[in-house]
Parts: structure tokens; sequence; C-alpha cells
């Protein structure tokens, strides 16, 4: 009865915890929130907003704010070949930086994991590219890309391109262009995972005499499947939006024109920003349906 008194008595200490550590968890994500909604869910309303306004040529240029879906029907149909182009450059780029990666991310990761010195260097060449602007890369490799340079008077004596053709304005001239500028972004996730890579499972595979070939699809594969995800993201969302490599400014034409193109050209040559946010709004949309699809196929949901 004492012992019952006295617990009956006694302050519970604990009982006011949870509602401190909420209040505690809410203070420090407060500040996160107001950032997430001043710089992503407030610019992405007015960019919607903007996306459906009416153009009012009449007596001066004006928009009026509507429910015009019609903006995006006709994005669809007038910029259809930049969409599909868009999504072919960024597949194509996307893979090949794949196959170029993976054997540079093994090796960094796995090969010469017990050489430490030889391994940050080769990290450092990698992630070297992005102390130079982004620009002025795509500005000297279309330099170096040009007529009468002596790269392409070597392509155009081993006959990959005729003496009348130009690379710069071409698909491949862009294609190349995504590679490089983006193919630190595959390489890096690619690293991270295989450098944590227990080796001890491929020495086990190779004990129990499954061939190198065997062992790479059977083991090396599927456990690296997480930084292959995140690489080709990380490459894949940039590239589909890119405007710098297709511009005729840089190592494309309007032949090879993207959805940025279009954008920018939208926006600040034409004004006509109902277009260029409608064509932002859709390439958004398209590009979170395909990577729901993409990681969900992968069995990998948690990296949504």
């Amino acid at each position: 009865m004492a012992f019952a008194a006295f617990s009956s008595n006694t302050p519970n200490k604990n009982s006011g915890q949870p509602v401190k550590s909420g209040k505690i968890v809410l203070a420090l994500l407060l500040p996160g929130l107001i950032y997430l909604a001043m710089f992503f869910f407030i610019p992405l309303v007015a960019l919607i907003q903007t996306s459906l306004v009416k153009r009012v040529s009449t007596p001066s240029v004006h928009f009026d704010p509507a429910w015009n879906w019609q903006n995006y029907a006709d994005v669809i149909s007038r910029y259809w070949p930049q969409i599909t182009r868009s999504f072919g450059y960024a597949f194509v780029a996307t893979l090949v930086a794949l196959l170029i990666s993976y054997p540079l991310a093994y090796f960094i990761g796995v090969k010469v994991r017990h050489r430490p010195v030889l391994q940050r260097l080769m990290v450092t060449l990698v992630i070297a590219p992005f102390f130079i602007s982004f620009l002025l890369r795509t500005i000297a490799w279309k330099q170096l890309l040009a007529d009468h340079t002596p790269i392409m008077e070597f392509v155009h004596q081993i006959g990959w391109l005729q003496p009348s053709q130009s690379f710069i304005g071409s698909g491949p001239a862009v294609v190349f262009g995504l590679i490089y500028n983006f193919i630190p972004f595959m390489t890096l996730p690619l690293y991270t995972t295989l450098e944590r890579l227990d080796v001890r499972f491929l020495e086990a595979g190779s004990d129990l005499y499954a061939s190198p070939s065997k062992v790479f699809r059977k083991i090396t594969l599927p456990l690296s499947m997480p930084g292959i995800i995140s690489g080709t993201l990380l490459t894949f969302i940039p590239i589909a939006g890119d405007y710098v490599n297709a511009s005729q400014d840089f190592l494309g034409s309007e032949k090879t024109s993207m959805i940025g193109t279009m954008v920018v050209q939208d926006q600040l040559v034409t004004n006509n920003p109902q277009t260029a946010t409608a064509l932002s709004v859709l390439l958004m949309g398209m590009i979170l349906v395909l990577v729901t699809i993409y990681v969900r196929r992968a069995g990998t949901e948690e990296l949504l």
C-alpha cells in the first residue's frame, strides 16, 4: 500500500517527453519545410499556373489567367519531334555512359582498393571536370571537333565522315557532349557501391568453380544494382532537360534541338511563357512516370 501510494504521488517525468520531443522535431524540420515551400512548392504552383494562361495579342500582348489546357495539346503537337529526340538522346547517352563508367568504377572501387593513393588519384580525375564550368567544357569540345582540326582530319582520313560532312551540328556530336558532361554522375554512384562490395563473395564464387562471367552476372551485377539505378537516374534526368549541348551555339543545330532548347526559345525569344512552362511541366511529368516505372521494375522502390 505504501509503495502504491508513493508510486501514485510520484510525478511521471516521461509523461511530457513525447510532446516535448515532437516540438523539438518540428522545430528542426521547420527551416527545411520553409525552404521547400519557398523554393519548390510555390515555384511549382506558379509554373503550373503560368502553363494554363491564355495569350491575348490584341490590342497588346498580355496573358489572361485561365484554365487553358489547350496549351498542353499545342505543345505536344508542335514539339513532338523534340520530345522524342530528347528522350532518345537521353537513353543512348545514359546507356553509353553506363558501359563506360561501370568498368572504370569497378577498377577504382575493387581492383585498386588496396592501393589508396592510386584510388584517390583516379577518383580525383573523375571529378576533375567539375572544377571547370559546364559551358567552358562544351565550348572547348566545339573547338576541338570543328572542321579542319587534327581530330576531324583524322576522322575524315579513316572514313568515319565524308570530307564535306561536319561533325558539329549532328546528333552524334550532341550525344558525345552529353556523355562527356554527365559521365561523372554515372561513375561516382557506381564507385561508391562497388567500393563497399565484399570481395569475399567474388572469391567464394571463384572457389565454387564459377567462371568470371558467371561471377559477374550472379554476384557483382546484382550487388551493384543500387549504384546502377542511382547513376542512371542522375544521368538520364538532367540529360533529358539539357539545352546547352543541343544548342546551335554549342554542339547542336536546328535538327538536333531538344526540349530544353525549345523552352529557352519560347521563354526568351518568342515571349511565349505559357508554352515554355507547359513544356517544362510536361517534361517533369513524363520523367516522373518513367522513373517510377523504371525503379519499380528494377526492384529498388526504396530509392523513390
